[in-house]
């Protein structure tokens, strides 16, 4: 909490005072840097100005996806550090360090809903919940791996399990994405199914490796910390590749 404290305070004293409704100004490399790691996911806009091209499309996309903090920076110096070179809107995120860069002179139209849909589709966290929109951006990441939690949303354990697995996931940053799948949405009884699970089995924890397209189930019991960690270091090691896969025909128990 006093990080997160010291964080807020470092961010609000290096942000220039803005007008009612602008994106606050980030005045130098410090500055942004202790804004981006100020949350899970943040968005910069990097404008030469406030009558910039996109700067009042980004300003009411904000307002609408209020999960996400946003600013703008046109220190041009805090541009080079964070390798920018024309006027972007950029994304940054810390599931798998990544930054997505939207460069404004490649758009062909930039309007409010666009960036609402780049922002919501990028917004991928220390957990992320699976559906039609995040699935893009969890395909798309550099990070291929996918340790799934397959819960009821509303059962007793669903909120305890949701937590327990967000706060293991920075311990695989770079090399899981973690990924809750709610089993009680019909929308989501073909993931079940390509793990060969239904809702009634829930809950479970897989692991999904799109690089092989291969996946495995952790065996029933206990989703501890302790096993989930070791399930993830168990892939990291190779030791999956031995054991069968999960799926419709069999479940995989190691």
């Amino acid at each position: 909490m006093l990080i997160s404290l010291f964080l807020s305070l470092l961010v609000s004293s290096a942000i220039a005072n803005e007008k009612d409704g602008a994106l606050p100004r980030l005045t130098d490399t410090k500055a942004a840097e202790a804004f981006i790691d100020s949350a899970e996911v943040v968005v910069i806009g990097f404008f030469e100005g406030e009558e910039s091209h996109g700067y009042k499309e980004l300003v009411a996309a904000a307002k609408r996806v209020e999960t996400v903090p946003a600013a703008m920076c046109a220190e041009k110096e805090v541009w080079a550090d964070l390798s920018i070179t024309s006027d972007t809107i950029a994304i940054f995120r810390k599931a798998d360090n990544h930054q997505e860069n939207l460069l404004l002179s490649e758009a062909k139209k930039v309007e409010a809903e666009g960036l609402v849909n780049f922002i919501t589709i990028n917004e991928l966290r220390y957990i992320t919940e699976y559906n039609q929109v995040t699935a893009v951006g969890l395909f798309n990441s550099e990070v291929k791996s996918h340790l799934l939690l397959f819960a009821n949303r509303g059962s007793k354990d669903y909120a305890e399990l949701t937590a327990r697995l967000g706060a293991l996931a920075p311990e695989f940053t770079g090399k899981f994405l973690f990924v809750l799948v709610n089993g009680a949405l019909k929308s989501n009884s073909r993931s079940l199914g390509y793990f060969g699970l239904k809702s009634r089995d829930l809950p479970r924890v897989g692991i999904y490796d799109g690089a092989s397209d291969m996946k495995w189930l952790l065996p029933e019991g206990e989703i501890s910390t302790e096993r989930v960690r070791e399930f993830c270091q168990s892939f990291l090691r190779g030791d999956l590749k031995e054991v069968k896969e999960a799926g419709a025909e069999a479940k995989t128990e190691l």
